[in-house]
């Protein structure tokens, strides 16, 4: 043995050695081999197995189906956002045509309305918008509001005959209905030529 200068033993051969045992084998437990199953026993995890199939399909199936409806709400939810702020813009524009109406032909306010109409109506006709001018075309309750009748001679009976203020639709939603003039039977000969819808 030698000793440093720091006065320690360098030397560790004198220290017992740590030993590791070896793993041992699993003794005094007896394994008996599995007994064979019967055919009932058989039939019966078989049915449970194909129960259990069932189960994991119909869950998928319902999870799918979840999904897809939650995809459906959420797209529908979009459509019903978009048109509400669609449907709020058209009175802005019936506001310039108004304006239109309002001013000379060849002022430069007038241009200038002009091109705001159209920047408007390019932007709602990008996001889907139609505008409904349904003259000459059988009047419909679901997509016009009849404001009057009037004879129109030469035109079927419940033709539109003027629009007195435009309809607007996106993606086959009615925003506004049309206000509308509509053709009547000439069987109302005397009465006067044009009545209001009650």
């Amino acid at each position: 043995m030698t000793i440093s200068g720091n006065g320690r033993d360098d030397d560790r051969d004198d220290a017992p050695e740590a030993t590791v045992d070896e793993p041992r084998g699993v003794t005094g437990v007896d394994v008996q081999p599995m007994p064979a199953l019967g055919r009932e026993q058989v039939e019966a995890l078989r049915r449970e197995r194909d129960e259990l199939r069932d189960q994991l399909l119909r869950k998928r199936a319902e999870f799918d189906n979840y999904r897809k409806r939650v995809e459906r709400d959420r797209e529908q939810s979009a459509t019903d956002a978009t048109a509400a702020v669609l449907k709020a813009v058209i009175p802005t524009i019936d506001n310039l045509d108004r304006a239109l109406e309002a001013t000379g032909a060849e002022s430069t306010l007038r241009q200038g309305v002009e091109l705001t109409r159209r920047e408007l109506l390019a932007l709602l006709e990008r996001q889907g918008v139609a505008i409904e001018d349904p003259v000459g075309q059988p009047f419909d309750p679901q997509r016009h509001q009849a404001l009057s009748h009037e004879l129109a001679p030469g035109r079927p009976e419940g033709t539109i005959v003027e629009v007195f203020r435009k309809g607007y639709s996106f993606k086959d939603r009615l925003l506004r209905p049309a206000l509308v003039k509509v053709a009547k039977a000439a069987d109302g000969a005397g009465e006067s030529g044009s009545d209001a819808v009650h």
